[in-house]
């Protein structure tokens, strides 16, 4: 029964936004943008791509410098470390050939692993073909940092003329537009369109404050830019790279996130946030944070209220620091709230490394601040070997650092097609906080560990808990935690 109610909940609230204007040109199958300014050459990789059906046309595409980092657990300061992004637009099928430039290649793989493209490795070239647009990770030697970010996007046929009244048009360059700011932010009117153009890079906030119908795009760069949403309805965010620009969205309605690439380091490096907001969808995102890279809140600063029907889809995440995906924490203790209808669905988490235990878990329900968290549906996660943290923390927390109040529960998680391939995962939590604020109805179906499917009807000593061999711990104010296999 609880996976039917979930199941129609999410078809029922599912938020569409089909994408328009793009389709295949078999004259120019291949568009290769301009480097924004305000990033620097990177050469680690040479980059050469061309169609399967104009295989005498080859494209060159110059990477560019993209800093990310780790925590230095002594001092807490940011490790820097560099990394290579490349972007282009493609139709059709194409093949690409990388030189990696920073010594012999021992190994070479293409991630999400789930996307099953082998690459060919000649000395120090490495070859591999792309039969649609997505982003992928080339990661040479086992090193996770030197790697090329390939990003790629179906070929744009919609791009706005300049002069349309409807639209503020961002041409290359540095903030090249003559829209009118406000206190050195862009206040996005209703009823509007920022487009960036490829080769454009955006350094100015941008504000969606209580619009509607307003929306940003294009090929270009946002850099330290970050976008804020509030109390504003119908409101998309599409296509952008995004470097040290989170995306909040709060007291809104209907917000479509898709398609944007994001790339952070450094303190409060979260990718989207959203607090207190109704019908949300993020899809098709890639990112790669120095915090959480997506975060579904309640109340914080001055907003409140409750949310319901979030979507996260079709995202590939890389959290270098806290958690690809963090459920809960802010609430509003005086007056409590509640977040109803999560879906989270068809999700490649590449890495988490989080030493601190307060913050561990690739995807984390954490109900403070006497929130209540129902109805949350998992459809289709599949986790890498990350490198340090847990794979599920469920927990009523009461962290004095961040809460005022313990959660008031947590109910109705259905987990379906979960599966982790890895050796460092420390033991999954699902903490209760007494009986009256515990987490009931938990059920995983077809979680599958290293190769090895967990379920109540597994063999096993009659003595252990299924959940030890996830491994997981639940609390004696978890109830109703089932493992089932279809």
């Amino acid at each position: 029964m609880l996976k039917r109610i979930l199941l129609a909940t999410a078809a029922a609230f599912l938020v569409c936004d089909v994408v328009a204007g793009e389709s295949c040109n078999s004259t120019a199958p291949v568009v290769v943008h301009p480097n924004p300014p305000g990033v620097n050459k990177y050469d680690s990789f040479a980059v050469q791509v061309r169609s399967t059906a104009h295989k005498k046309q080859e494209y060159t595409v110059q990477p560019f410098l993209v800093q990310v980092g780790e925590a230095n657990t002594t001092s807490g300061a940011s490790i820097v470390h560099n990394t290579s992004v490349a972007y282009f637009d493609f139709c059709g099928s194409v093949e690409v050939s990388l030189t990696y430039n920073n010594g012999p290649i021992r190994s070479a793989v293409i991630r999400p692993h789930s996307y099953n493209i082998v690459p060919k490795v000649h000395g120090d070239v490495i070859t591999f073909s792309l039969d649609s647009p997505k982003n992928v990770v080339i990661q040479v030697n086992d090193n996770i940092w030197d790697v090329l970010n390939l990003l790629t996007n179906p070929i744009e046929t919609e791009v706005p003329q300049p002069s349309d009244p409807g639209i503020i048009y961002f041409h290359p360059g540095i903030n090249n537009s003559t829209a009118a700011t406000t206190n050195k932010q862009l206040l996005v009117p209703p009823g509007k369109t920022v487009y960036v153009a490829a080769g454009a890079t955006v350094t100015l906030p941008l504000g969606f404050h209580n619009v509607s119908d307003a929306s940003i795009r294009g090929r270009g760069l946002l850099l330290k830019a970050p976008i804020t949403i509030e109390y504003s309805s119908r409101v998309t965010v599409r296509d952008l790279v995004l470097i040290n620009t989170n995306i909040g969205v709060a007291v809104s309605t209907d917000v479509t996130v898709r398609g944007i690439r994001s790339f952070s380091i450094g303190a409060w490096g979260d990718g989207f946030d959203s607090y207190c907001s109704r019908n949300v969808l993020v899809d098709g995102v890639f990112m790669r944070d120095s915090d959480d890279n997506i975060a579904l809140y309640q109340h914080r600063n001055n907003w409140s209220g409750d949310s319901s029907n979030l979507t996260i889809q079709n995202a590939v995440l890389w959290a270098d620091y806290a958690h690809p995906i963090n459920i809960g924490t802010h609430g509003n203790t005086p007056n409590p709230e509640t977040m109803d209808g999560v879906t989270i669905r068809n999700i490649d988490v590449l890495d988490h490394r989080e030493p601190q235990m307060w913050y561990q878990g690739c995807l984390a329900i954490n109900a403070g601040d006497d929130n209540l968290i129902q109805n949350v549906l998992v459809d289709g996660m599949r986790v890498e070997n990350f490198r340090e943290g847990q794979l599920i923390n469920l927990r009523i927390m009461y962290n004095s650092k961040y809460n005022t109040s313990p959660g008031r529960g947590i109910r109705n998680v259905y987990i379906k097609g979960l599966q982790y391939n890895g050796t460092n995962a420390n033991p999954s939590m699902m903490l209760g906080y007494d009986e009256q604020r515990n987490i009931a109805n938990v059920t995983f179906e077809d979680l599958v560990v290293n190769g090895k499917k967990i379920y109540d009807g597994m063999k096993k000593p009659t003595w252990y808990y299924t959940a030890d061999f996830v491994p997981m711990f639940a609390n004696e104010h978890v109830h109703n935690l089932t493992f089932t296999a279809s």
